[in-house]
């Protein structure tokens, strides 16, 4: 009873300490890279106590090696973006400008009740009140109503210094006239770690470096 204690108390701290490393994320939060490895993290800390003759050493071994490889997964999805669309995927909108796409649901595999049931999470009960709805990567759905909204939100141009180009002309931000904006603050693309634009010419830039930089449509 008390080898199986000990052992116990071994992967509680094991499995605690690899949990942490990944990240601070509920359940629900979880990209499906980081689910996968939570999933075999808790199969692989049962079997050293399902089983008193098998080693402790069998499962505290490959719980360091799966934690090893999901730090190194997230490193690269950091690095790359393509990769990070790859295995995280990307947000998709199923509501702009208070139309459903059904193209969009359709390749989500998002049915008519599920987006129903998540709009209701967010305490709106008739589509007709959304502006705007978008399925994050982890399944959630983001909701903006009209209510509370003058048009559509902010799109992310720049993420960690690589120019989202479709994301940049549906803002009207093509044809060189992202580059003059980052030049009238001497700023590179390098340089920005996140940059959003509205169809307004509303824009906000998080230097590396430095305080924010805030652009509204009227000023430009």
């Amino acid at each position: 009873m008390s080898v199986l204690m000990i052992r116990s108390v071994i992967l509680y701290i094991l499995v605690v300490f690899a949990v942490r490393l990944m990240g601070k994320r509920q359940l629900g939060e979880l990209q499906p890279s980081e689910l996968v490895i939570t999933i075999l993290i808790s199969n692989v800390a049962t079997l050293p106590l399902e089983d008193p003759d098998i080693p402790v050493l069998i499962g505290i071994t490959p719980i360091l090696s799966l934690v090893c490889f999901e730090v190194l997964m997230s490193w690269l999805i950091l690095r790359f973006p393509w990769l990070r669309k790859k295995v995280s995927g990307s947000p998709r909108t199923v509501i702009s400008g208070g139309r459903i796409d059904p193209e969009v649901m359709k390749e989500l595999r998002f049915s008519v009740d599920d987006l129903m049931t998540a709009l209701r999470g967010k305490d709106v009960f008739d589509p007709g009140e959304v502006q705007y709805a978008i399925v994050e990567t982890n399944g959630s759905v983001s909701v903006m109503t009209k209510e509370s909204s003058s048009g559509d939100p902010p799109e992310v141009v720049i993420s960690d210094g690589t120019v989202i180009t479709s994301a940049a002309e549906s803002c009207g931000l093509g044809d060189g006239i992202l580059e003059k904006i980052l030049r009238r603050y001497r700023l590179r693309t390098d340089d920005v770690f996140l940059m959003t634009a509205d169809g307004s010419g509303n824009i906000y830039i998080a230097p590396r470096e430095g305080g924010p930089v805030i652009i509204k449509g009227e000023d430009q």
